[in-house]
Parts: C-alpha cells; sequence; structure tokens
C-alpha cells in the first residue's frame, strides 16, 4: 500500500552551485524540491564582495527553470582582507545572508581562506552586532593532525576560542561528521547549530573502501566511523531545533572524480529526499522529517518556514538515476545503496 507523507517545503542551508554550464545542469535539481538554499561562495575567484554575490545571484536567476519557485541566499567568502563595512552593506542589503569561514587549505576552492584567525576578528566583531551568522567549515588543516581528527580538533582549538572571544557571534557548524561535534552543538546554546548532510546520515568512511578505492563517496570532510554516523542520525531525527538539512551537494565531473588526485565532493540532490525519508522511516522517525529539512533551519536563520508543501509517496523501488549530463560532463549521483522507495509527487 502507498503511504504519503505531506511537509512544508524544505530548505538546503549548504549547497553548491558551481557557475557556468555546471550551475544550469546542475540547479534544476535543487530548485524542484526545495525553496531556498544557502549557496556557497567558493568559486573560482571566490564571492568574496557584495558585488560579486549580486552578480552571482543574478547568473543564478537566469539560469532557473521557467516557473521555478526558488530563492538562492547569497554568502561571502570570508578572507583575511575581507571588509567589515561591505559585509555589512551586504547584510543590510539583503546581498548576503551570511559569512562563509573556509581554513585555507581544507576543500575545494579554500586557497583564499584564512590561516591567521586574529585577522578576521574585526568583521567577526561587527557580525556579532548586526546578527549575520558564520558558517563554519570546521576542520583544521595542520598536516600533523590525521583527517578523521581534524573535526574535533578544530572545536578545541579554533571554534570554542572563536566564540569565547566573540559574544553574540550565531554560528553554524557546517556538515558535522563526528559525536564530538554533535555534543558540542547540543551544549552550544541559542547561538550555535550544525548542518547534517544527506549522505553523512548514510555512509561511513567505510563507503570509500568496499571492494576497492571508490572516489564517489569521498568528501570533505571525510565520513567517520559508524559510530560517528549513529550519532548524526540521532542529532538529525530528534527534532533538537540546533540541527538542519544543508545537502552539501557538490558536483564534481567524474573525470574529476576518478583522478589520481579526485575531487572532494558528493552531488546528492536529485535523490535527497528520497533518501531522507528512507532514513528516517528505518529510523522510526518519519514524524522529525519535516523539524530536520523545513522548520529548524528558517527558525535559526530568522526565516519564516515556506508557506506551500510538497508530498512524498511511498511506493515501488524508483530508478536510479545513476548521472546527469553536464556540459563539463557526466556527474555521478550519490547512491545510497538501497532501493529508492520514496519519490516526491508531481504537483
Amino acid at each position: 500500500m502507498d503511504r504519503t507523507l505531506t511537509l512544508r517545503r524544505p530548505d538546503d542551508w549548504h549547497l553548491h552551485l558551481r557557475d557556468g554550464a555546471m550551475l544550469r545542469a546542475v540547479l534544476p535539481h535543487s530548485a524542484a524540491h526545495f525553496a531556498r538554499a544557502i549557496v556557497m561562495p567558493n568559486l573560482v575567484p571566490p564571492v568574496t564582495t557584495m558585488a560579486a554575490a549580486l552578480a552571482y545571484r543574478a547568473r543564478i536567476l537566469e539560469a532557473l527553470p521557467p516557473g521555478a519557485d526558488f530563492t538562492p541566499l547569497m554568502t561571502l567568502y570570508l578572507t583575511e582582507d575581507s571588509d567589515p563595512d561591505d559585509i555589512a552593506r551586504a547584510h543590510d542589503q539583503g546581498a548576503a545572508v551570511a559569512v562563509k569561514l573556509y581554513p585555507a587549505g581544507a576543500t575545494t576552492n579554500s586557497h583564499s581562506g584564512v590561516r591567521d584567525f586574529a585577522r578576521i576578528q574585526p568583521v567577526l566583531d561587527r557580525m556579532a552586532r548586526i546578527g549575520m551568522p558564520l558558517l563554519v567549515h570546521g576542520e583544521v588543516t595542520d598536516p600533523d593532525i590525521d583527517i578523521f581528527d581534524r573535526e574535533a580538533v578544530f572545536i578545541d582549538r579554533v571554534l570554542a576560542p572563536l566564540r569565547a572571544r566573540t559574544p553574540g557571534l550565531r554560528v553554524v557548524m557546517e556538515h558535522v561528521t563526528t559525536r564530538e561535534a554533535v555534543d558540542y552543538v547540543r551544549e552550544g546554546g541559542l547561538d550555535l547549530a550544525a548542518t547534517v548532510t544527506t549522505h553523512h546520515l548514510i555512509v561511513n568512511r567505510n563507503a570509500m573502501f568496499a571492494g576497492g578505492i571508490r572516489p564517489h563517496y569521498y568528501c570533505l570532510p571525510v565520513a567517520k566511523r559508524e559510530g560517528h554516523r549513529r550519532a548524526l542520525l540521532g542529532a538529525a531525527t530528534s527534532g533538537h531545533p540546533s540541527f538542519f538539512l544543508g545537502t552539501d551537494s557538490a558536483p564534481h565531473p567524474d573525470a574529476a572524480k576518478i583522478a589520481p588526485c579526485g575531487c572532494a565532493g558528493i552531488f546528492s540532490a536529485p535523490v535527497t529526499l528520497a533518501c531522507l525519508a528512507h532514513v528516517f522511516e528505518e529510523a522510526g522517525s518519519l514524524g522529525q522529517l519535516e523539524s530536520f529539512a523545513s522548520l529548524n533551519g528558517p527558525a535559526f536563520h530568522r526565516l519564516p518556514p515556506n508557506p506551500a508543501t510538497i508530498t512524498l509517496v511511498r511506493d515501488a523501488a524508483q530508478p536510479h538515476p545513476g548521472t546527469i549530463t553536464t556540459g563539463d560532463g557526466p556527474v555521478t549521483v550519490f547512491d545510497p545503496g538501497f532501493p529508492l522507495r520514496w519519490r516526491v509527487a508531481e504537483a
């Protein structure tokens, strides 16, 4: 028997749309299901100013399919030379809703990120005064730190001191992957939240090595041990208001993934809602999916939930899309390893 679930139309609080041909190919997959998305600024060159954010938003809107109801929420890439006045103007004029902190070298196109955290303090102080959120890629890049420990070390060495010296700063730890991060966010108060990705709820680090190297499961931060995945699942399905969906859907052409030095990133936008419905159903928490996907994020970002709804239907397994075609080459869609029995009903 078919089952249905209706919920407020969800938002994606961490999304990579890229630019040019890739933008035009991947944007329809997010716009079909999500009403809003926080768009990452790590282009080349990065989106560091209000003018650049406005220009990028215009390109996104131009690439939308006709009739699509989708609002890109723009972010600014934080550098050691960022201008507090420009950031404040962007926030005041609605050109950017948040600022993104990449430790230099932490992930894709992060070479312009922060090395000396003392140099960004004037920006953080201004953001705390105006209530503008800081979105954090929470990993240290010290080569002496094991890649599986970088998130926990970042909390101790960077994030906790940063928040202590900047009272009132609103922070989102993006794509958390560890039990330590879950515990830190749970105890962090109203000014701290976290996004959780679709893929980190489903796979642990074994997925990258099952039967050989599997590059399409490689992302940053990398998936961790099973105990960490279970901690993420517990947080996402708990209804706790500090945890909400940020897919970190990040497309790369297959040629860039299957390479001697393959790119980090998992493209999940086409299957995210089907995957999440499965995961929440398996956890006995299907009733919490709306909080995680549609309510908690807007509440933290001080926006109303979307008035429209979507309906998910559980029926016969749907075929996995495999890849999508882009002007830059095929892009593989995240495979959760289970049949996709949920789908979004057509309006």
